[in-house]
């Protein structure tokens, strides 16, 4: 039987592992030393669960049973700055399911923790490794905003790593994740059943103009590469009017600007472009307009212009099955608070996906708050996730 107790007291004592700042912030990165000390500790809570703690050599921390089972988890890494909840509901959630089943004999249930989930090094680097959608060797390459390459980092775990765990030990994949947005914690509701995880594609811009003197330089006679930057943003909203939806989401995150003094006009802006939604149609049009406008643009201000796209991930649809097993749980548990819902946010189910059935769940994130040492659950609601999750694994029983 599952213990809730055991579960929040192995969920906070794993926010310990870089907590910082206000309320269950916490600095978790990928390869940082809070990271890796906290993924040998949960190897040694898989090990003590009656799991064979094994970690690859991505840093993929996984507690195995026996025999072939369900896969449960998610990952254990955060943001620079970010919540105690995300990634590590699931694979604490994994852990008690899995422990459970040890205990009383159930369904076979593994757990793991995938590695650099966040993107220190990419998106979703180790569960991406693991499902053989990027070499391990093309991975290495990668490099964060400080040089430090994939290679080097995951270097501070040598000695512990492994070989990687073949997909077909598993039966399936199942994630329990916070919502990360407004709509259930709004809604007063429990639970989401995830319908579809979004796909995402996101280029990297950059304007070249011409770098001049702030005070003597004529408004007419500039060549302003951020001002490109923003007449780029203005044109794309009003472009891509008549092709998205409310769900449709698009961003430019990230924009550095040569040389960023007050007195230069700058010569040049690289910038993020990402957008996303659940039809592979829209992304492609979206993907249209970006292109045009962006070309359109630098001929407007006179500049040069590079458009270099970076890996994309493609809508999933989640697994029937697993879907059907946890919208039962749902209804058992939260009976008219739960709804089904797409993921709006990108999690490691995508890349699993590719090689496994599927499915994922939500519980709510108070106020729509992730990625901040402000996010936060009502502890009944993450009791609550735990409970549906145990509720599929029995229904589903030896079809695992």
């Amino acid at each position: 039987m599952i213990n809730p107790d055991r579960f929040l007291a192995d969920l906070h004592h794993l926010r310990s592992f870089g907590a910082a700042g206000v309320g269950n912030g916490v600095i978790r990165p990928a390869f940082s030393a809070p990271d890796i000390a906290a993924r040998h500790w949960l190897a040694q809570r898989m090990q003590d669960a009656g799991l064979q703690a094994h970690i690859d050599p991505a840093g993929n921390v996984f507690g195995l049973a026996e025999e072939k089972s369900l896969l449960m988890g998610s990952h254990s890494d955060s943001q620079p700055t970010g919540g105690w909840l995300d990634g590590a509901l699931g694979v604490i959630a994994a852990l008690e399911i899995a422990r459970a089943a040890q205990e009383q004999g159930g369904p076979p249930v593994s757990a793991v923790s995938f590695q650099d989930e966040e993107g220190r090094f990419g998106t979703c680097t180790g569960s991406m490794v693991w499902a053989g959608a990027m070499p391990l060797h093309e991975a290495d390459t990668v490099t964060d905003r400080d040089g430090i390459s994939f290679a080097q980092a995951r270097a501070a775990m040598q000695g512990k790593a492994d070989t990687f765990i073949a997909p077909d030990r598993f039966s399936g994949f199942v994630e329990l994740h916070i919502e990360q947005g407004p709509t259930l914690d709004a809604a007063g509701e429990q639970i989401g059943v995830v319908t579809d995880i979004v796909g995402i594609r996101q280029n990297h811009i950059t304007f070249e103009g011409q770098q001049n003197h702030a005070g003597t330089t004529p408004m007419a006679a500039r060549r302003d590469a951020f001002q490109a930057v923003s007449a780029f943003n203005t044109l794309l909203n009003d472009r891509l009017r008549n092709i998205v939806t409310p769900q449709t989401v698009w961003t430019i995150g990230h924009v550095s600007l040569t040389p960023n003094a007050p007195s230069i006009v700058p010569g040049k802006a690289v910038f993020s472009m990402q957008w996303r939604d659940g039809d592979l149609d829209r992304l492609d049009r979206m993907e249209e307009v970006i292109n045009d406008v962006a070309t359109q643009i630098a001929s407007d201000f006179g500049m040069a212009m590079t458009n270099v796209p970076r890996p994309a991930m493609v809508p999933v649809a989640m697994d029937k099955t697993l879907r059907t097993a946890l919208e039962n749980g749902a209804i058992a548990i939260a009976p008219g608070r739960w709804r089904t819902m797409p993921s709006g946010a990108l999690h490691d189910a995508t890349n699993v996906s590719s090689v496994l059935p599927a499915a994922m769940l939500f519980v709510p994130s108070i106020n729509g708050i992730s990625h901040a040492f402000e996010e936060d659950t009502h502890e009944a609601d993450l009791i609550a996730g735990l409970q549906v999750l145990d509720h599929a694994v029995q229904a589903l029983g030896a079809r695992l």
